[in-house]
């Protein structure tokens, strides 16, 4: 069984800083929450950076297809002023950066494959090969997380001894099959097309469930009263500050 806290910093703390940068995984760590999640994929050069997108225009004050820009292009950058002016100058991370960060601060990580269309595979390559090189072998495992089949395909088999997480927006009929195909240990899904049938389906196989991208409090302590394994959300300190992050109720009948 793995070892999750109940809240997960969604890009960080999404809310309260830039999301995909350190700043934001700082401000994740400074809320209490003992996790983060964030995205990963390519610039043109094949080096993992933390972005969402696949263009730059939303999150950093550059234009165009991320694929087209080089690591040197994309850290030139400014990823942080479009959230906060304090936040003028914060750049895009590399994945490398981004690890040393958590490590240094013992987060535990999520780290979502995020390829843009038709880099589904050799995302996943570099990011594992990245990871393997850097992370501490007495560290807890990364849970490598992705919408995309083919990239946790990757995971499956280039780090099978770490566990995996299937995205999806809903449960779908043959969620089974494909978490058994992908040897995932979580199933990770939106909090929109949930209901407590399908957590209590998942409950009584065995899956954690992880609901994203939850930041109302009340939705969230609902969701966890159902017996959701955890949350992932952009709003840490207020979930936390409202107990959140305690030990599980019995789930409601």
């Amino acid at each position: 069984m793995l070892d999750l806290p109940r809240i997960i910093g969604h890009r960080g703390a999404a809310a309260e800083a830039p999301e995909n940068t350190l700043a934001s995984i700082r401000a994740a760590h400074a809320a209490g929450t003992r996790m983060v999640e964030f995205d990963v994929k390519l610039t043109a050069d094949d080096e993992p950076v933390l972005l969402h997108d696949d263009r730059l225009e939303r999150t950093t004050d550059g234009r165009g297809p991320v694929r087209e820009r080089s690591l040197e292009e994309v850290r030139a950058l400014d990823a942080g002023g479009w959230f906060d002016r304090r936040f003028a100058g914060e750049r895009v991370p590399h994945l490398d950066q981004a690890i040393a960060l958590c490590l240094e601060l013992g987060l535990r990580v999520n780290v979502e494959i995020k390829p843009c269309p038709g880099r589904e595979v050799r995302t996943a390559e570099v990011t594992l090969e990245r990871l393997r090189a850097i992370w501490p072998a007495a560290a807890p495992a990364p849970l490598v997380s992705s919408f995309e089949e083919a990239a946790l395909e990757v995971a499956r088999d280039r780090q099978p001894d770490w566990p995996r997480g299937y995205l999806c927006e809903a449960l779908a009929p043959d969620w089974q099959a494909r978490l058994a195909r992908l040897g995932c240990a979580t199933l990770n899904l939106g909090w929109r097309r949930l209901s407590r049938s399908d957590v209590a389906t998942l409950r009584a196989a065995g899956v954690p469930l992880l609901v994203y991208t939850v930041n109302d409090v009340d939705r969230a302590r609902r969701l966890l009263a159902w017996g959701v394994s955890a949350l992932f959300t952009d709003t840490v300190g207020s979930l936390i500050r409202a107990g959140l992050d305690r030990p599980a109720p019995r789930p409601a009948q």
